[in-house]
């Protein structure tokens, strides 16, 4: 339905995005991870025709909508990072502003806005003020605006961000019934991997710029088959005990945590013993060891070298 094609944007002699080619099939939920930097807002808003690529294309069922983007406007909506509302307006004027820009039929407006304030749980709000609305209600104001429209694709740019628990579950189950119930095509990034495992059918992880991993689930997590993952507590850590783990044989990576060290090792290496040896000789003790199944987090670890959040 919507694919990129070698997708480019330089700034200078910096690659924000460095040759992409992510496609997304009509009905899809599909994440977009990385951590911060690595190009995902840059190629959201080539995408969405906010932003003329260096090089590469932007396709709609097949046809390259780089020169004329009218078409993807009209399917696209879009949840941008930043707030995209007039705080000195009620969240019903704001709507009613972006339907007329959106060129929402003026019989159909009306009964439109007030779906989408359902939607997104607001309508008894909706004639206050934007500027008295939690970050929380602002954003999903931002996705209502986005919908007014009925767009076939909508992008969310980590949404949920710095907001409070109930507006995140809500705007979680939003986006999982659009997806489910309304067959809507979904692009979703965001800092927290639980969202995407319960949202996404499948997964891109991009970072400097690049697809560095794609794939459902499953795929992902196969990129870790010959490695296990081993949390270790410890009374105290230090850059020593990091050090010499990592020069233990079949040990693949370490990585300090809040209590202790993550270690990546060959799948089914017994290190137990050649562990406590080093830990006990750098005056620290082992509290707690398990061998976890690994994770989506994991996998990024892997690929990336950070969490995501970083």
């Amino acid at each position: 339905m919507l694919e990129t094609v070698n997708l480019t944007k330089t700034y200078k002699d910096k690659k924000a995005v460095d040759g992409i080619d992510i496609y997304l099939d009509k009905g899809e939920s599909v994440g977009l991870l990385g951590p911060n930097g690595a190009g995902k807002s840059t190629t959201i808003s080539m995408i969405s025709s906010l932003l003329k690529p260096t090089s590469g294309d932007v396709r709609l069922n097949g046809e390259s909508k780089i020169k004329d983007p009218s078409e993807i406007r009209r399917v696209l909506g879009v949840v941008p990072q930043e707030i995209a509302l007039y705080e000195e307006l009620s969240a019903y004027e704001n709507l009613k502003f972006f339907g007329k820009i959106y060129k929402v039929k003026k019989d159909v407006l009306e009964n439109r806005m007030q779906e989408v304030l359902e939607m997104v749980g607001l309508k008894e709000r909706q004639k206050e003020l934007v500027k008295t609305f939690s970050g929380g209600m602002k954003r999903r104001v931002n996705i209502a605006a986005a919908l007014l429209h009925q767009p076939e694709i909508l992008i969310l740019d980590e949404p949920t961000v710095g907001i409070d628990p109930q507006s995140r579950n809500h705007i979680l189950e939003t986006v999982r019934k659009l997806n489910e119930e309304h067959g809507t095509t979904i692009l979703y990034t965001s800092h927290y991997m639980e969202e995407v495992e319960q949202l996404c059918n499948r997964v891109y992880i991009m970072d400097h710029g690049k697809i560095v991993a794609s794939g459902s689930k499953n795929e992902l997590l196969s990129i870790l088959s010959s490695e296990d993952t081993i949390q270790v507590q410890l009374s105290k850590t230090s850059d020593a005990i990091i050090e010499k783990v990592k020069g233990m044989e079949h040990v693949r990576r370490v990585d300090e945590t809040s209590d202790g060290i993550r270690i990546i090792s060959k799948k089914g290496s017994n290190i137990l013993s050649d562990l406590v040896h080093v830990i006990e000789n750098e005056n620290s003790q082992i509290s707690h060891f398990q061998v976890e199944i690994p994770s989506l987090e994991d996998v990024f670890l892997h690929l990336t070298g950070k969490t995501l959040r970083d």
